[in-house]
């Protein structure tokens, strides 16, 4: 049976303008980081993109490693996008990355050139794309020069397998130097994807400022702190997850400190008829330089429950000061030591 998109889809979306460029972004947007690969039920992710561009999602992010087992979200992604989005490939952004480990050797990780463009080759292959909208240096490698990098991503930009390019976990300093080589190429930077939460506010020291001052546009990764900014760890951990499959979640974000902080987060979301995980995203995009939260999603209950954060994104003056004594520091931050 042919699937067929809403065709009020766009009535009540709604888009934000991605730094000083032409290119509007929704304001929550769809990661397939978890829950789109090879072990997962092909049919539940399936359902969720569907109903995600069901209610005005138009951008969908992955990268080569994302699954398990690596490569498998693109390409059931591709397969999604072949049996249903055919017809609606202009109506979507779809981004991809690479500089974490992908295949055995010195060449399958990094930011080298090799790296990067081999990467993006083999994602357009798996998602049967000619090119993606946004491709990102998944996140800065030292021991490599930067121009090294910042190179690859104007070449496949030039080649058109990249309509825009971005960065990701990239420090202030290191995103000025990205944007100043890039510039000097007559490439844009597009994009920086940060990890920012209400228990990882790092990129307001600095680096929120350094994207608006560069005209760079902001989507935020785990705004839910990899589910801890939810409901489900308030009574305990259960058994399906993140953090007792021990998955990308690391068990001291379970602090008690963490843990009483999440709670009286949670009271405040109640009192302002939201789930906390629908409050932490509207608190991340209560920065307008914010263009983006980027969410999963385990089925299309989680979507809608998630993507239902925009019915109310607004917050007095007497909230903002009441969740800035709850939302510290948690150090839950797995990328801290890059962007440092």
């Amino acid at each position: 049976m042919t699937w067929t998109p809403d065709p009020s889809r766009y009535d009540k979306a709604s888009f934000r303008r991605c730094g000083r460029s032409g290119l509007d972004l929704p304001p929550i947007s769809l990661g397939l980081w978890h829950n789109f690969g090879g072990v997962d039920v092909f049919e539940t992710g399936r359902a969720v993109i569907r109903r995600a561009f069901d209610r005005g999602v138009t951008h969908f992010d992955l990268a080569n490693n994302y699954g398990p087992p690596y490569g498998s979200a693109e390409e059931n992604f591709g397969t999604i996008l072949k049996k249903d989005f055919a017809s609606h490939r202009d109506e979507m952004i779809i981004s991809s990355k690479a500089g974490w480990d992908m295949w055995p050797g010195p060449y399958g990780n990094g930011g080298s050139r090799k790296y990067l463009l081999a990467s993006l080759d083999q994602s357009l292959q798996r998602m049967g794309l000619d090119y993606v909208d946004i491709f990102y240096s998944h996140r800065p490698t030292p021991d490599v020069p930067l121009e090294e990098t910042m190179g690859a991503l104007v070449q496949m930009h030039r080649q058109g397998k990249a309509l825009y390019v971005g960065i990701s976990s990239y420090g202030p300093e290191r995103t000025k130097q990205a944007a100043a080589i890039l510039k000097a190429e007559g490439v844009p930077l597009l994009i920086h994807q940060p990890s920012y939460s209400m228990l990882n506010r790092w990129v307001e020291v600095e680096l929120l400022n350094t994207l608006e001052n560069l005209g760079v546009g902001c989507i935020a990764f785990s705004p839910l702190a990899q589910g801890l900014l939810t409901n489900k760890y308030l009574n305990g951990v259960p058994e399906n997850s993140r953090a007792a499959a021990g998955d990308s979640f690391v068990q001291t974000m379970l602090s008690d400190e963490n843990i009483t902080h999440v709670r009286a987060l949670n009271d405040i979301a109640q009192k302002r008829g939201q789930s906390l995980a629908q409050m932490a995203i509207a608190w991340v995009l209560r920065d307008p330089r914010v263009t983006s939260a980027l969410i999963g999603a385990r089925n299309v209950q989680q979507l809608d429950d998630s993507l239902d954060a925009l019915n109310n994104q607004s917050f007095s003056s007497e909230e903002l000061k009441l969740i800035d004594q709850y939302a510290r520091e948690g150090h839950i931050d797995l990328w801290r030591n890059l962007s440092e």
